[in-house]
């Protein structure tokens, strides 16, 4: 969705973001909140799926290398505890949870500058959610800077330090964690 108006700053320098490859070019990743469908191929396996974003580094002469694909993403699925059989494994045999840490690995292989994760433990099991929040947190602490667009209020207060509410498209409130409250 083009924007009507506002400025895009990364470093304090004003960019413009005129595709999805420029934004991932400006070091932008956006998990979209509907994985099934945007995020995912649900028929091939987790190597394919993991390696999407990153397909430029995982050719030699101009053939694609199922082992650098498995490399380029192996750190982070194991950092999200990835729950499989093998990277062969079709992602659709996956549990919701551990498709999404494919998601996740996927985007965090960009070695993004802004993460936006859109609605990002969406229909996954508790213990997921909890591998989730903490990968955020550790990325967050490494200075990743991280923008989580959530509807689980328990979940913006636990994770952000700066809680912006829009509606609309238009701002209408912004709290620093320690002012903003569930009610």
């Amino acid at each position: 969705t083009r924007p009507s108006s506002g400025e895009i700053r990364i470093d304090d320098i004003s960019v413009t973001i005129w595709s999805p490859k420029d934004a991932m070019c400006k070091g932008i990743a956006y998990v979209s909140e509907d994985r099934l469908s945007q995020s995912l191929i649900m028929d091939f396996p987790i190597r394919v799926n993991g390696s999407l974003t990153v397909l430029d580094q995982c050719v030699r002469h101009g053939l694609l290398q199922s082992n650098l694909e498995i490399s380029v993403v192996k750190e982070h699925l194991e950092r999200l505890q990835l729950r499989y059989a093998s990277f062969e494994q079709e992602i659709s045999g996956l549990s919701g949870g551990n498709q999404q840490k494919v998601v996740l690995a996927k985007w965090i292989a960009t070695r993004p500058r802004i993460l936006i994760l859109d609605e990002p433990t969406q229909g996954i099991d508790v213990q997921s959610k909890a591998e989730v929040h903490k990968m955020i947190a550790d990325l967050a602490a490494k200075g990743l800077a991280i923008v989580l667009i959530s509807s689980e209020m328990p979940e913006l207060l636990g994770m952000c330090d700066t809680i912006t509410v829009l509606n609309e498209g238009s701002q209408v409130a912004t709290f620093d964690r320690a002012e903003a409250t569930a009610s």
